[in-house]
């Protein structure tokens, strides 16, 4: 499948050329997957490309196994120079592989399953091009990020002092999108993830037999009310015009051999999705009040956990206008979405964003016969790796235009 640009520019050209090598290098990702804070054999084949390429600071084992690289333009190593972050995620899933592919996992249990590889692989080609042209002023800093997948490692490494080692005036990230066509680049100036809060419900009564469940205070029946009861909250709570989503996806109770045997105890665990931070406080509020009330109605206890992992992804808007101006030079105007339905998924790169203006991009990789992210049988598509390398690049050269 085709991404050739409508009015293919220097960049798109030149990075087109190495189309066969950032393949190469995907697929050699893609075979070799590892876990978030594991990514040694990652960031060490990220680090070599970098210094391959001419890229002027490398700086490895940021929040253990981050990789940075800086690369300066045409003005040299200006302090104060202004500088444009660029972030790709390196870590992988815990997912068995059932593609057959030769590039497929070469470890059991472990897989690029959304694509991580590719970003990795943008990445290092728009630092290759970067540090080949310098036709920019000021510092391209390259954020090699580990632990997006549920470990944080986007605040890991805003904590290890990211931001002050190496600042940037604003910082941008793009993740590829199946459900976009090949070539198409979508963002929104506003959200563009939802935060991702972790519930667990502890629902405690008094187990007995389950001939006799009147001299029990049964837990299971408890749960059951608890959780017909949470689907109210989003329904009857929140504004139609915002959005929220409640899902409790795991219920554990008793023995599965112990058919007369009421628990004593049962846990829920799930999760809420929501974008603005009132409709959050509000759903921790309400479910909390909600699980106490439900199970004081039947004479059991019942305290909600309420964990929050990671706030929503918004993009700063001067950033999402410059970033969508930039992808439709690439692209054209008309494979670009400017207002892209946001997803309830979630991305740590939310954390950047809270302390830094910039955007997060979608890249369309999809086409016939494409499975979505986490998908068994997912693979990245090595169609798009010019492009999206082009992408990063053009932002910076953009951002700091050389005089």
């Amino acid at each position: 499948m085709s991404t050739v640009a409508e009015a293919p520019t220097g960049v798109y050209r030149r990075l087109s050329e190495w189309h066969g090598e950032l393949t190469a290098f995907r697929r050699d990702l893609h075979a070799h997957p590892e876990l978030g804070f594991e990514e040694r054999r990652t960031a060490a084949r990220v680090a070599e490309a970098l210094r391959v390429a001419g890229v002027d600071e490398v700086h490895e084992g940021v929040a253990r196994t981050g990789v940075v690289g800086v690369v300066h333009g045409r003005g040299g190593r200006d302090a104060s120079a202004r500088a444009i972050g660029l972030r790709a995620d390196m870590d992988a899933l815990p997912l068995v592989e059932e593609n057959e592919f030769a590039w497929r996992s070469a470890t059991r249990g472990l897989m690029h399953g959304c694509g991580h590889d590719g970003h990795v692989t943008m990445l290092v080609g728009a630092a290759r091009y970067l540090a080949e042209t310098r036709r920019f002023d000021g510092r391209a800093v390259l954020i090699f990020q580990p632990g997006e997948e549920g470990f944080a490692g986007a605040k890991a490494m805003i904590d290890a002092g990211l931001f002050d080692r190496f600042p940037v005036d604003a910082v941008y990230a793009m993740h590829n999108w199946p459900a976009l066509p090949a070539g198409t680049i979508g963002i929104n100036p506003g959200p563009m993830m939802a935060a991702s809060d972790r519930i667990e419900v502890i629902v405690q009564g008094r187990g007995g037999h389950g001939a006799h469940p009147h001299l029990a205070t049964d837990p299971v029946l408890v749960a059951a009310h608890i959780i017909t009861a949470a689907q109210s909250l989003v329904s009857r709570n929140v504004n139609p015009m915002d959005q929220a989503v409640l899902s409790l996806c795991s219920m554990q109770a008793g023995e599965l051999g112990a058919y007369s045997v009421i628990p004593r105890e049962v846990r829920l665990v799930g999760t809420v999705r929501t974008f603005r931070r009132e409709v959050q406080d509000m759903m921790e509020e309400r479910l909390g009040r909600l699980v106490e009330s439900v199970a004081l109605g039947f004479g059991a206890t019942a305290r909600l956990k309420y964990q929050r992992s990671y706030p929503a992804t918004i993009n700063s808007e001067r950033e999402a206008q410059f970033a969508a101006d930039v992808a439709a030079g690439l692209v054209g105007e008309a494979r670009v979405v400017r207002q892209l339905v946001p997803s309830m998924g979630a991305e740590d790169f939310s954390f950047m964003l809270q302390v830094k203006p910039g955007a997060y991009l979608r890249l369309g990789q999809g086409g016939e016969g494409s499975c979505f992210l986490h998908n068994s049988r997912y693979d990245f598509n090595d169609a798009v790796l010019p492009l999206g390398a082009a992408l990063h690049a053009a932002l910076v050269e953009q951002a700091l235009p050389a005089s």
